[in-house]
Order: structure tokens, then C-alpha cells, then sequence
């Protein structure tokens, strides 16, 4: 599914989030504003810090009553939207799913692929990963999410996504994070004759990219459980396909999930995490790539590229906009 074209853009209603899409992209933009002064300085968490502060604020301003299911931050130590906490100045329930810095690193070292992203669904529909801090994904374009069998090998896996995209496999790329846990992975990718894209970070963009098809034809392999339901929201709300499985790295996170009832290794399908389709997603660049155009800041503006998307129908928007920045922002 190619992506919008660049536009500056009005989102029609027609669901019951609908209504709040362009507030909640005003909140990715802030966010994205707050992180652009910490781009290439070596300190992510103050620029993942000013992000939060950033989307806090925005946040107060919109009329809903919003609850913070999936926060970044608790496994990392990093500043975040903590899971549990209320937004909004009341109205409709909804869960809410933030990331607002994916990629602090490539905002400290000032590379491409730093992010803000965001979804919200109804109240009760995202998948609560409680100790869960980690995620085995498979993320295939919407032409395959009926064609690919997630519990099958890798070649099986690759050879059915062949078939359903009408592509060789000498011309498909996955999308796996490079990590030495993932070093088996790679080499079965390879041995099939398919292309591997790696990144050291940023795997909700990661999903994107394998939800749309624009730049990656599937996404695989193990990341953060928070990133996972943010992906499963926006390939949801693109008609892609998704599965994830409960992968602790850890003996600690194992128990806990043990604990909790929660079973590892059990496939979790799209339904499993996130039940309904009136979803909105939200990201803007903060370093920007071949996707969406990063911050900007000239004459005391600032520039933003947002990719926006509405769960019914499938909307794909781009909005470029301006903020005049405040003395001192």
C-alpha cells in the first residue's frame, strides 16, 4: 500500500476517534518540536525527556479521557508516559500506546530514523503487556497478512511471502534489528536468497515500513514489547497483517511473565493485540529519512512531516505544518 502523497491535509470524521486525529498529531509534532534541540548531543534521555514533557502538555489540552497502556521508558529507565497514567480533559475512553522518542539514539548521534509516534484505540483494546518487555514480530503488507503462516520456518516464511507479494525472493527485504540475538535469523534470511535491512534501533518505524511495503516487504525478529502493540496498531489500521509472541531475554522476565499467567512463546494475533479497528496512528519525524522529512527550524518556525492514519477505511494521511516557536523554545 504506497503512502499518501505530500500534502498539508483535513481528516474527515466518520468514527469515533476520527474527530481527535489532528489534535493527536499536533501531539507527535510537539513532541518531535521538544526533541529537534537534542539532536547530534550525545544525550538521549534529556532528549527523550523533552519529547515527554512535550506530549504531556499537549495531551491536557484534547477532549478525551485517555489512559496510558503502553509507555515507553520502565525497561530502560528512560523518561516516559508511564503505563496507568490519565490524560485529557475528559470525554471518550481510550488506551493509549506512546513512544515519544523511538530511535534516542539516532536523536543523540544525530542520524536518521528518530521518530514520535502514537496510537489510540477505544477504551479496553489494546494488549496489556504488563512484565512483558520484549516481543518476537512478524510484520507482512496487507497482500500477505491471509498468505503467511506465522509458526512456520524462516524459508517458509519468505518462500509464502514470495508467492503473495508476486515478487523473486531474490528482491525481498526484511526488516530485522541488528542485535546478537538475531545473528541465526539473519543468516537463515540470507540463505534464502532474500535481502536483509538492519537498523540498530527503531523498529516501530521498522513495522511501518513492512506494514506499507515502502522500503521493507516484512519486518522479523525480537524487539520491545511497547513498540510491538504501537506496530500492531498502525499495521491494523493499514490492513497489514501481524503477529507477535512474548520473548523474555531475561530469567528475571521470565518468571514475571510466569507469574502473571502470561505463557511464552504463545502466538499473539492481530485480535490479541489490538481488538478493534477504530485506531489512530501518528508519527513525525524528529531526524527524519527517506519516509518523512525531519524538523526543520527556520525564522523562528518549525517545520514537521506527520504520517497520519485512521483504522476505518484504511486513511492514510501527510501533513507538513509550521509552528511559529516560542522565545527560548
Amino acid at each position: 500500500m504506497p503512502l499518501a502523497e505530500k500534502s498539508i491535509v483535513s481528516v474527515p470524521t466518520g468514527n469515533s476517534l476520527a474527530y481527535l486525529s489532528l489534535g493527536f498529531a499536533e501531539v507527535t509534532e510537539a513532541a518531535a518540536i521538544a526533541a529537534y534541540k537534542w539532536i547530534g548531543r550525545g544525550e538521549k534521555e534529556r532528549g527523550d525527556d523533552a519529547a515527554v514533557m512535550a506530549m504531556r502538555k499537549a495531551f491536557a489540552s484534547l477532549p478525551f479521557s485517555g489512559t496510558v497502556v503502553i509507555g515507553e521508558g520502565e525497561k530502560d529507565n528512560a523518561p516516559m508516559l508511564y503505563n496507568g497514567e490519565a490524560l485529557g480533559r475528559g470525554g471518550v475512553a481510550v488506551d493509549i500506546a506512546v513512544d515519544p522518542v523511538d530511535g534516542t539514539n539516532y536523536l543523540a548521534k544525530g542520524m536518521a530514523g528518530a521518530v514520535a509516534v502514537f496510537a489510540a484505540a477505544p477504551a479496553g483494546a489494546m494488549f496489556c503487556p504488563g512484565p512483558a518487555f520484549y516481543m518476537d514480530k512478524f510484520i507482512v503488507p496487507p497482500v500477505a497478512r491471509n498468505s503467511v503462516d506465522p509458526t512456520v520456518p524462516v524459508a517458509e516464511k519468505i518462500r509464502d511471502l514470495s508467492r503473495a507479494l508476486g515478487k523473486p525472493i531474490s528482491e525481498l527485504c526484511i526488516f530485522v534489528l541488528e542485535r546478537p540475538r538475531h545473528e541465526a535469523l539473519i543468516r537463515e534470511i540470507k540463505a534464502t536468497g532474500a535481502r536483509v535491512h538492519m537498523a540498530c534501533d527503531g523498529d516501530v518505524l521498522g513495522g511501518l515500513r513492512a506494514a506499507t511495503g515502502e522500503g521493507a516487504d516484512a519486518l522479523m525478529g525480537v524487539g520491545g514489547t511497547p513498540e510491538g502493540v504501537i506496530a500492531a496498531c498502525a499495521a491494523r489500521a493499514l490492513g497489514a497483517g501481524m503477529w507477535g509472541a512474548l520473548a523474555p531475554q531475561s530469567q528475571a522476565e521470565e518468571a514475571r511473565l510466569q507469574d502473571c499467567g502470561m505463557q511464552q512463546g504463545q502466538i499473539l494475533a492481530m485480535n490479541d493485540l489490538v481488538s478493534s479497528d477504530d485506531l489512530v496512528f501518528a508519527c513525525t519525524a524528529i531526524t527524519g529519512d527517506d519516509m518523512l522529512a525531519g524538523v526543520r527550524v527556520m525564522d523562528g518556525r518549525a517545520w514537521t512531516e506527520t504520517l497520519l492514519i485512521q483504522g476505518i477505511g484504511h486513511r492514510i494521511s501527510r501533513i507538513q505544518n509550521q509552528r511559529l516557536l516560542r522565545e527560548g523554545a
